[in-house]
């Protein structure tokens, strides 16, 4: 197979759906394969929405056995449009969120606690690599809107801040 033909395979890749292709002319054997990160972007946008519309929806979805667990997800969603005074740190990465550097250890910061900007908040586990999210922002902390050792998606709201 010639150059040019593996970097038209290439381009009809990247324009499909496909996520991988394998050819076999005789003994030569290409695989080419697209990452996936722009389907889970795509699918983080997509979920974005769904908190909005479930308040207006709230009234036909009480008689609905699932409704008190889609009510509880919508209620820290709205909290930031019911007081706009509030800046919402939200999570820069995929991963899974620990207010804490260990078990063992007290929570960076807690619901009350004055925090100045380059303050560590937390930690997002992303690949067993640890990071460290400082605050962008100097304030006093007014909720903490996941728990502790739960997955967070990419720009997940995790705190709200009174700024100072």
């Amino acid at each position: 197979m010639e150059f040019k033909q593996i970097q038209e395979l290439i381009k009809a890749i990247n324009k499909s759906n496909i996520s991988e292709l394998s050819v076999e002319e005789g003994d030569f054997k290409i695989t080419i394969k697209q990452a996936q990160t722009i389907s889970e972007t795509q699918f983080v946008a997509v979920q974005a929405p769904m908190p909005q519309m479930l308040p207006q929806a709230a009234p036909q979805a009480a008689a609905l056995p699932a409704a008190p667990a889609l009510a509880a997800q919508a209620a820290p969603a709205s909290a930031p449009a019911a007081n706009d005074k509030l800046i919402t740190i939200k999570s820069p990465m995929i991963g899974t969120f620990y207010r804490s550097p260990s078990p063992d250890k007290p929570s960076f910061v807690n619901v009350g606690d004055d925090i100045k900007q380059g303050d560590v908040l937390c930690i997002v586990e992303a690949m067993k690599l640890f990071n460290e999210i400082e605050s962008e922002v100097s304030g006093k902390i007014v909720k903490v809107l996941i728990d502790d050792a739960s997955p967070v998606e990419y720009d997940q709201p995790l705190f709200l801040v009174e700024p100072a």
